[in-house]
């Protein structure tokens, strides 16, 4: 039966996200992980009694601050929250003294840390001497990745558990309460129900923030998607330019290039740019990998990716995004090769370890009378003057053998360079049978 105007009234005198907050374990949704009946992690703590310090790690909206409060309940402890963003020191030594008289009376106390990265070191030490003793048990809440954002120590004393992102089930679990809650259906047709899920990416509680204003409308309103559109404003995707999803995301975009995966490309750089990721950021990445990933298999990839750069820069957003996604597409089916990134980094540590060995003298140059006594320049080969225009002489230093760091693989250009140097490898044997390496042939 409809809700009067008094019942409705009186459904939200309260903020809908707190009105519909969980009231038991079993009613918490999404996260079957740690709280399903058969296996779920903090299940098995209640059941065993062995309920220690836990560090919360998921988006905003899946229940970190009501599964910290239900497991208080369930355990029977006090719950003490704090704010990181707001409480200091002071209160904290205030919630250790109460939780100090309440353990000499026998009862537990968890303290439940919201924001718990937002602490600085001092205030993150200063928790370790009353979660080690016993006073508190420590839940911590962060979106943020405990392993930058928190202090080793902290983490060595609590177990990190993850929380996923809400799934559209379970989103629509929310949805199908509160109409049970205001004993209506919301005045949204099945298009606009499936926009609004969408548009909550995750979060319970900005599905509940979007959807109360939904019910302060009659009953008699339908809305489509258009209609929705207009009353609730459209929310960009989940992403922190300072945070995971920041990396994350251009962690993504990178292995799915690397994969050749062009479709999938465009995906993540279109997240990318409706999160607000600056495109230069993203340019100067993607030309990173036209240097790391593709290198000389495909030499025109360098060049097309600082094209694309300059292409942005004259244009700017949105006509020079376009620049940015035919680049993605460029790079994401380019023939790809990491062998001169790998060759890099092994002649490197070859020169760090032979850093004292100097050049062969025939390769350098001797402007003064007293260089050229000393042997510099002396029998140098100058390669333009050999019939194959390739002297074959040795270019590493004396006392150090020879070296192979470029090992190109068979695809695109490289296969050209790979028969070259097969090629040059043969003349040097030909032409020079010990080649300076500092061994001997069988005729010496």
């Amino acid at each position: 039966m409809p809700m009067n105007e008094l019942d409705l009234e009186a459904a939200l005198a309260a903020p809908l996200a707190e009105t519909l907050r969980p009231k038991t374990l079993d009613d918490v949704v999404g996260q079957a992980p740690l709280l399903g009946p058969q296996g779920g992690r903090l299940r098995l703590m209640l059941a065993h009694g062995s309920l220690g310090s836990i560090i919360f790690w998921g988006p905003p909206g899946t229940g970190k601050t009501t599964i910290a409060r239900l497991l208080a309940d369930a355990a029977d402890m006090a719950f003490e929250p704090i704010s990181a963003v707001f409480d200091g020191v002071g209160e904290l030594r205030k919630v250790f003294d109460r939780a100090a008289e309440r353990r000499r009376q026998g009862r537990r106390t968890l303290l439940f840390v919201d924001e718990v990265h937002r602490f600085n070191k001092a205030q993150q030490d200063g928790l370790l001497p009353r979660v080690e003793d016993g006073t508190v048990t420590l839940i911590g809440a962060t979106t943020e990745n405990p392993s930058f954002a928190l202090n080793g120590a902290l983490l060595s004393r609590a177990q990190v558990l993850v929380l996923d992102r809400l799934d559209r089930a379970a989103l629509e679990t929310i949805l199908s309460r509160l109409e049970a809650h205001i004993r209506r259906d919301l005045p949204i047709d099945d298009e606009a129900r499936a926009a609004l899920i969408g548009m909550a990416d995750g979060d319970g509680r900005y599905l509940l923030n979007m959807a109360s204003l939904l019910v302060e409308m009659p009953a008699t309103t339908r809305l489509d998607s258009r209609g929705l559109a207009k009353l609730v404003a459209g929310r960009a995707p989940a992403f922190d330019r300072a945070g995971d999803q920041h990396y994350n995301l251009m962690s993504a975009l990178h292995k799915t290039l690397r994969s050749s995966d062009a479709d999938a490309g465009l995906y993540w750089l279109a997240r990318m740019l409706a999160g607000g990721e600056d495109p230069h950021y993203i340019l100067r990445r993607l030309t990173r990998f036209a240097a790391e990933d593709i290198g000389l298999a495909e030499p025109e990839a360098q060049p097309r990716a600082l094209a694309a750069w300059q292409t942005y820069e004259r244009l700017g957003s949105p006509e020079g995004d376009l620049a940015i996604a035919g680049l993605v597409i460029y790079l994401a089916t380019a023939p790809k090769s990491n062998a001169a990134y790998k060759a890099f980094k092994a002649a490197t540590k070859a020169a760090a370890q032979t850093g004292s060995f100097s050049p062969p003298a025939h390769i350098l140059n001797a402007p003064t009378k007293l260089m050229k006594q000393l042997g510099y320049g002396a029998d140098y080969a100058y390669d333009h003057d050999d019939p194959d225009g390739f002297s074959g002489k040795n270019c590493f230093p004396d006392g150090m053998d020879r070296q192979v760091f470029y090992q190109p693989v068979e695809r695109g250009y490289e296969r050209e360079i790979a028969k070259r140097l097969a090629y040059w490898d043969r003349l040097r044997a030909n032409k020079q049978p010990t080649l300076d390496t500092g061994k001997k042939t069988d005729e010496g």
